[in-house]
């Protein structure tokens, strides 16, 4: 290990993230990211990887996309700059319009914010103050942020550790279970139901057939709003420019960020339909975001929008994607050891045999030359997830290390 990678990580487990250093070296990964392009990441020792993380989509158009370098420049050169979240602005009103035009759901109003937590909790915020209820439906192993009303749904146990939960007001069921949905409606005590269109930290399992439209069809039934985050699934990753498209649902609010920053400047929104945006009617000031809807970012996801809607683009995810599956398909067949192959796009979860085989994957595979997160709420699953300019040569070399790795894991080399 190098000088420099030394003392990075030194100052970093000094002031910033003693435990995740503690997690990640206990796994064998000692990972700094120094030069970064296209799907590739490089150590600042100088280990090259193909990104299969993309930090939760952020790098839907991979790392340091030349059209978005070149968006920020144009943006610098304009003379914008945050902007005053008091007053009307050219930018935000485009994106605006952009964002409304291009969604499901009759949407009437956008908020900005500057991430997904922030953006789930104004979701959140709009849903009870439409239906005058505060209780929120999620599913068990459901994940929608960190921050005080975004960490009190789905999986609870960080707003636990924290003395944030509200258990009174946050009820979870399981996912695919419409039973147990009907259930925790039947009260019409609920303001909503958040759900990810597929939920990432879960591993990625695919909603049964017509299960997210009769979650809908329930709500409208029991007078709860629906919002659908679509801060990983979004933005073209599936083939549609939102995962929701495919299956039929048009909600009350749906959630984007991550991949609307382009990877260089933080951008989130939430897009409120007639209902759950008439709040903004009523107090101009009942939220309020100094980063939210930065002029700058809205100049960069204008470009980013017009990149992922492009039907040529998202035509190349269908045809890539189901070569990758192809590929993983052959894969399976010869290495039992690879259970299930989740699949929607380029939106993936791969299940292997071990409760922790997971964990033992990402190692291997980041011996090997790929950066894959294992899935935080199910430790037999990594998130598996190209960039959207992947092509068949990219997929190729995908699958040569994979089985690399999976063989390296079945062989008990991992350490």
């Amino acid at each position: 290990m190098s000088d420099l990678k030394t003392s990075i990580i030194e100052k970093n487990n000094a002031l910033l993230c003693p435990e995740k250093i503690k997690i990640f070296n206990a796994i064998g990964i000692d990972l700094v990211i120094g030069k970064r392009q296209g799907p590739y990441i490089y150590d600042v020792d100088g280990k090259k990887l193909i990104d299969l993380h993309l930090n939760g989509g952020t790098f839907n158009l991979g790392h340091c996309p030349e059209p978005i370098l070149e968006a920020l420049n144009q943006a610098i050169q304009m003379g914008l700059d945050i902007g005053n979240h008091h007053f009307p602005s050219a930018q935000r009103g485009l994106l605006a319009e952009k964002l409304v035009a291009l969604t499901p759901g009759d949407m009437k109003a956008v908020v900005f914010a500057s991430g997904g937590s922030e953006a789930v909790d104004v979701a959140i915020k709009s849903a009870r103050h439409a239906t005058n209820r505060r209780k929120i439906i999620s599913i068990d192993q459901g994940f929608h942020g960190r921050t005080g009303l975004s960490g009190s749904v789905g999986n609870t146990k960080n707003a636990q550790f924290f003395l944030s939960d509200t258990p009174q007001f946050s009820v979870t069921v399981p996912f695919n279970d419409l039973e147990k949905m009907e259930t925790a409606l039947k009260a019409k005590d609920a303001a909503a139901v958040i759900l990810e269109t597929i939920p990432a930290t879960m591993g990625f399992p695919m909603p049964e057939q017509n299960y997210l439209s009769c979650v809908k069809t329930l709500c409208e039934k029991y007078g709860a709003l629906y919002i659908a985050d679509e801060i990983q699934t979004g933005l073209g990753r599936s083939g549609k420019l939102w995962a929701i498209e495919h299956y039929g649902v048009a909600p009350d609010i749906l959630v984007t960020a991550k991949g609307l920053s382009g990877g260089i400047y933080p951008m989130a929104a939430a897009l409120l339909n007639q209902r759950a945006g008439e709040w903004l009617h009523q107090d101009g000031f009942a939220h309020i975001s100094t980063f939210g809807g930065s002029e700058i970012g809205c100049y960069i996801a204008r470009k980013v929008l017009d990149i992922v809607s492009d039907p040529a683009l998202l035509q190349r995810v269908d045809t890539i994607s189901a070569y990758l599956l192809t590929r993983l398909k052959a894969l399976q067949t010869t290495h039992p050891f690879l259970l299930e192959i989740r699949q929607n796009g380029f939106i993936s979860g791969l299940k292997f045999d071990g409760e922790m085989a997971g964990i033992e994957m990402s190692k291997a595979l980041y011996d090997n030359g790929i950066w894959a997160m294992f899935s935080g709420y199910d430790l037999s699953v990594i998130q598996f997830k190209p960039y959207m300019y992947t092509d068949k040569r990219l997929v190729d070399k995908i699958i040569d290390i994979m089985e690399k790795a999976m063989n390296q894991c079945r062989a008990g080399s991992t350490t």
